[in-house]
């Protein structure tokens, strides 16, 4: 089954005094990043969480973010950290006494200093079961989105590889028609010359303009790049480096085709082919 790589997942839990909520979201990336973003007193749970989204998770740039939403009476007041008062007060005294200088402490300016003032909450000890509940809807809503949009992807993968596997089709049919448009235009050059020529020649000339113009390996591959991509599109495993080689082989011999057209229709048709694998391109980049 088809994976996107870009998704977004989401749950929300209720907990005494406030809610968890969880949020997972991806982007396209060529490896495997995951950023994880927790309360301090949920550290302990963290490697858990890494090691599950690892496994449910092969490519793509993940963000999870779980944070404690507290409701409006589930502070616990505020305390004062009277250690770090003293040894502000203690320092003071010293600078009295080194300077000679009369210290005046202002008691408001030392409740701004950094980590005197601590305000307590009520949601201080999360439980961590909660915390992993959550993690584990939010990532069950991550997943399937993601399978959704694979979905969607293998869906326009799948119309846009018939529709190249129709274009090689009309190739292969204008084949005799355009090896026969060659031999009326040498034809019509030697009848402007005005020369008599020599048959043989004439066929081994063919036969070299043939050589020239003969696109059957290119189509050929063609052909096994499209069953390839198939079979792809119904593997359950994460395909989407094989499908970006794929690509790169199905531009590089529809480019073959066109540089060696030679009549406007099969030009249209390479060009044509060209459109669908961009578009499919634009969709693998996102395939997990």
């Amino acid at each position: 089954m088809l994976r996107s790589m870009t998704a977004f997942g989401r749950s929300t839990l209720s907990i005494d005094g406030g809610e968890l909520l969880c949020e997972i979201r991806s982007l396209n990336h060529r490896y495997l990043d995951i950023s994880i973003r927790l309360p301090e007193t949920l550290r302990a749970v963290e490697s858990e969480v890494r090691e599950r989204l690892t496994k449910s998770v092969h490519r793509g740039k993940i963000e999870l973010s779980l944070r404690v939403n507290e409701v409006s009476d589930s502070t616990g007041g505020i305390t004062i950290n009277t250690a770090l008062l003293a040894e502000l007060a203690q320092a003071a005294g010293q600078v009295e006494g080194l300077t000679s200088a009369s210290c005046i402490v202002d008691s408001v300016r030392l409740l701004q200093w950094p980590g005197v003032l601590v305000i307590g909450s009520g949601l201080s000890d999360i439980p961590t079961d909660a915390a992993q509940t959550a993690f584990a809807q939010a990532l069950q809503d991550f997943m399937a989105t993601r399978e959704r949009e694979g979905q969607q992807m293998a869906a326009l993968l799948m119309t846009r590889n018939a529709q190249i596997h129709e274009l090689l089709a009309k190739l292969r049919q204008r084949r005799p028609q355009v090896l026969a448009k060659q031999r009326e235009k040498l034809l019509v050059r030697l009848g402007q010359l005005a020369v008599d020529h020599d048959e043989d020649r004439l066929e081994q000339e063919l036969v070299h303009v043939a050589q020239r113009l003969d696109i059957d390996e290119e189509l050929d591959r063609l052909d096994a790049h499209v069953s390839e991509l198939s079979l792809a599109l119904q593997r359950d495993e994460p395909v989407g480096r094989r499908l970006d080689f794929l690509m790169q082989e199905f531009n590089r011999e529809t480019n073959t085709i066109s540089s060696k057209s030679s009549d406007k229709d099969t030009t249209a048709i390479a060009v044509d082919m060209k459109v669908l694998i961009e578009q499919m391109r634009e969709q693998v980049q996102n395939v997990e």
